[in-house]
């Protein structure tokens, strides 16, 4: 019997609303996400065979299941200005910036060369599929999805990321090379962050629906095998306490805007003359000392909503538009009784507590209850179906559909 291969792109399916955070997924190889943060979660890699099983099942069905995104879509997204898209080329090693026309592209069947395309769950509706079966990580610690095709011989060099990553081979093989080495000195001759000396441990070859986690400061090299070689990169940023810092006192400055009192000037009825006019005044001291009390400065949850608000903006190349032509706010809630309103693919939502933010923006501040609880749920759940929503038109709810910020779900 002569085998024949129907080449399909795969259709990844979504998760259920509530994912099932103690059962075994294929996913992390038949067991759960529970015991897969215990267990390997910031502590060491893993391989799963078999990760996506519609690869495999496709096989023993003499058919061929391709990535979801083929190779001609990703070399027409990296003529896009709004995607960060990067060419790396070795032999020597050479690295470039998108937008690329398609002239400056290798053709699929050289060799040496990867294009890498950030942030892709805003771009395609498979990769945020992807990405959404990841929401057992809290959000706030997620950065985007990755997608990296490849001639034959490509790869980014041996190297090591300061953050966990999910690597899922969706096209082509690819052989990947760990080590948990302690030298990660990088070679300084090179465009390119590349480890000085790279010592393999550990060797596999990824065909379609295997994935590899790897934990922040394992040194890796990948090499494509196969032309047109595809892996999807799902990372999680790991942000500084400093730079956390920073932002949460950054946003907290700002908020001293709406404390009246702090409008009072500086007094000093009591000041003494003095013989040292060089010094700071202890009474102006003293004054702020009491004022920073009162604020409660040395308390963590007044920086809380300032880092929640800053984890919660977009990315920097995001770019919204939106609806043309705009609903009106009758029709904007007849509407959302019939069809969900979701984000935008390059919308974050974040949560502290009952406060939500939306995309830098804190959403919930003076917003009646029934609009309070509707971000809510559109924080937890990246859906809102309502109908018994009312005084809209004013809303946060509203302003941030006419920003293009949340979009109906399309049917």
């Amino acid at each position: 019997m002569t085998s024949f291969y129907l080449s399909t792109p795969h259709q990844p399916p979504k998760p259920p609303k509530k994912l099932p955070l103690e059962l075994p997924w294929a996913l992390f190889g038949g067991i759960s996400p529970q015991q897969f943060m215990k267990q390997y979660w910031h502590k060491k890699p893993l391989l799963v065979r078999g990760a996506i099983p519609a690869f495999a099942l496709a096989k023993q069905n003499d058919e061929y299941l391709e990535s979801p995104i083929s190779y001609s879509e990703l070399i027409q997204l990296s003529e896009k200005e709004e995607l960060e898209s990067r060419l790396i080329q070795s032999k020597p090693w050479r690295f470039s910036h998108g937008p690329f026309t398609k002239k400056r592209i290798p053709k699929l069947g050289d060799s040496n060369w990867t294009l890498l395309f950030q942030g892709m769950e805003a771009h395609h509706p498979a990769a945020a599929t992807i990405l959404s079966w990841f929401r057992f990580i809290p959000d706030a610690r997620l950065d985007d999805l990755m997608i990296s095709i490849a001639g034959i011989g490509g790869g980014a060099g041996p190297h090591f990321d300061s953050y966990d990553v999910f690597l899922i081979q969706m096209s082509g093989r690819r052989q990947w090379r760990i080590s948990e080495q302690k030298d990660l000195s990088l070679n300084p001759k090179l465009p390119l962050k590349i480890l000085q000396s790279f010592q393999s441990e550990q060797e596999w070859v990824l065909e379609p629906g295997d994935m590899l986690y790897l934990p922040p400061h394992i040194a890796h090299d990948g090499i494509a095998l196969d032309s047109g070689c595809q892996t999807w990169s799902v990372g999680f940023r790991s942000p500084s306490f400093k730079e956390l810092l920073q932002e949460g006192l950054w946003r907290l400055a700002e908020s001293l805007e709406d404390i009246p009192n702090l409008d009072q000037r500086f007094a000093d009825p009591k000041q003494n003359a003095t013989a040292n006019p060089d010094q700071l005044p202890e009474e102006l001291i003293k004054r702020l000392h009491e004022e920073v009390s009162k604020l409660q400065l040395n308390q963590v949850n007044r920086f809380l909503p300032g880092i929640t608000a800053y984890l919660s903006e977009p990315k920097p190349n995001a770019f919204f538009t939106g609806p043309v032509p705009s609903l009106s706010p009758k029709s904007f809630l007849n509407k959302l009784a019939k069809q969900a309103l979701i984000p935008s693919p390059q919308t974050r939502i974040l949560s502290f507590r009952k406060q939500v933010f939306c995309n830098g923006e804190e959403v919930t501040k003076d917003q009646p209850n029934n609009v309070v609880a509707a971000w809510e749920t559109l924080s937890a759940n990246r859906s809102l179906t309502a109908k018994t929503l009312k005084n809209v038109d004013k809303s946060s709810l509203y302003e941030a559909y006419l920003a293009g910020w949340l979009i109906f779900e399309k049917r």
